[in-house]
């Protein structure tokens, strides 16, 4: 009896499934030809012949930092190695002209565009934005894509389709709805292996808060929804034709999630190197006072916090020697919470007695950059993970001698040996931090040169034309 009303129960609910999932099959097929139809129908240029149409998804294309050098880098390559091509960039940049936004990248980066890029302004960039999910941040954003990348695909329809910025979840959609060859470009995994270690090991970190760490049932929450979370992120991501990522960190993670080995290749961001050459490279003066500089914005995972309580460790042992230390703190300030975070640095100072010996300098023009970084005697980065780390490599090329952090790109590809030769150096707490910076002064200034010089000739894998080159052997299967 009870089998049978297992069965009257079950058969049902199995055929309407069956014809749900039917209705959907149909229902995106059709959507499907009808996009392809929207796009026969605008794509014939003037002459009557048909430019192939690359589009980016890349909504803050305006923003100024090293995504967008890799944005306006990569478009510049296409239109210098393929004639027939229109550059699309998807944006929700509504604030500025498509003009306001070429100008700034060659204001910005010194890239002068070939062609004239299409714009397609997006209205709903809101829904990609943090502020809007304080919880499931990760999945809200994710889902907002889709519809970002939805409204992005109504109002064109490209030929190849890459997404320059990481929402991986908009790339099954311009495949299968959109018809497209897809390809992104990876500068950090939206959820990484690590990610999952440090809530599994009830971490307390600026990903993960304490009120998580302290409760065992959040954590294994927290644990499940990051789990399903890296699951879908895998899914989506092995949906493209091309991957190229930014680091050997970021390959390691993404091999790990997405399983596409066989179309996933580490293609280095174009660091402005050249800018910082023309700083000479020679043997320090005697001096009275030795800068350390930092560059990074002012970010919680950038760990300023370390800087300072290193920097106040080494004061406090080399009390009375000479000549005296200076730290020199360089970076972006973007709103309010990045102001209140400068202001606990400064607090953290006064408490630990170093305020006179470190400076903040906020939002600074470039040439005032340059002139600190010429003049300091150590680049300091203190970012666990960093996925790259571009301004490490431009410490390097304007001749400090570098201490990065023990792990990511600065680890595994920026501070390494160049043709068996020392570029710099690696640390990974206060105490390792401190105690390297005092070798590091202990050295002669003929052994820093060197190492300076090293660091100098190793960073040329990281300029302009060598990203060029490997861009497009990346992007060549999307062209056939």
């Amino acid at each position: 009896a009870y089998f049978r009303l297992l069965c009257s129960l079950l058969l049902p609910a199995l055929f309407l499934s069956g014809i749900l999932c039917v209705c959907l099959v149909v229902l995106l097929w059709g959507v499907r030809l009808w996009i392809q139809r929207k796009k026969q129908l605008s794509s014939a240029g003037r002459d009557g012949k048909r430019p192939l149409l690359v589009a980016f998804f890349h909504p803050y294309c305006n923003a100024g930092g090293g995504g967008e050098r890799v944005l306006w880098c990569a478009i510049r390559t296409l239109q210098k190695k393929y004639r027939n091509v229109t550059c699309v960039v998807y944006t929700g940049d509504r604030d500025a002209t498509g003009e306001d936004i070429v100008e700034g990248a060659f204001r910005r980066f010194n890239i002068k565009l070939i062609h004239p890029v299409k714009f397609v302004f997006l209205e709903k960039r809101f829904l990609v934005e943090a502020s809007l999910y304080p919880h499931f941040t990760l999945l809200g954003q994710s889902l907002g894509s889709v519809f970002l990348g939805w409204e992005a695909l109504l109002k064109c329809v490209p030929d190849i389709y890459i997404d320059s910025m990481g929402y991986a979840f908009t790339i099954p959609l311009f495949k299968y709805l959109g018809g497209c060859r897809v390809g992104c470009y990876v500068h950090y995994p939206t959820i990484s292996t690590d990610m999952l270690s440090v809530v599994r090991n009830q971490d307390t970190r600026f990903n993960n808060a304490a009120f998580i760490t302290s409760s065992p049932l959040f954590s294994k929450f927290k644990l499940v929804y990051y789990y399903f979370f890296a699951f879908m992120y895998g899914l989506v991501g092995s949906c493209s034709d091309v991957v190229m990522v930014n680091s050997s960190w970021t390959l390691n993670h993404i091999l790990s999630l997405w399983r596409a080995g066989a179309c996933t290749s580490v293609v280095y961001p174009p660091c402005d190197v050249q800018t910082f050459l023309d700083i000479p490279l020679e043997v320090e003066k005697s001096t009275s006072e030795y800068s350390i500089v930092s560059v990074s914005q002012f970010r919680p995972e950038k760990d300023h916090p370390l800087q300072i309580r290193a920097f106040a460790k080494l004061l406090k042992e080399r009390v009375g020697q000479q000549p005296s230390l200076k730290l020199i703190l360089i970076g972006g300030c973007r709103n309010q919470q990045d102001e209140e975070r400068v202001n606990n640095l400064r607090r953290l100072c006064e408490e630990l007695g170093v305020s006179d010996d470190v400076m903040f300098r906020i939002n600074i023009p470039f040439e005032e950059l340059k002139r600190h970084l010429a003049a300091a005697t150590i680049g300091l980065h203190t970012m666990w993970n960093e996925h790259f780390g571009i301004g490490v490599v431009e410490c390097m090329a304007a001749g400090t001698v570098i201490l990065a952090h023990n792990s990511g790109g600065p680890k595994l590809d920026i501070v390494v040996p160049h043709e068996g030769h020392v570029t710099g150096f690696l640390a990974e707490d206060e105490d390792g931090y401190a105690e390297t910076m005092a070798y590091i002064f202990s050295l002669s200034p003929e052994k820093r040169l060197e190492i300076r010089e090293n660091a100098r000739r190793s960073v040329h894998r990281f300029s302009d034309q060598h990203f060029e080159d490997t861009f497009l052997l990346s992007v060549e299967p999307l062209f056939k």
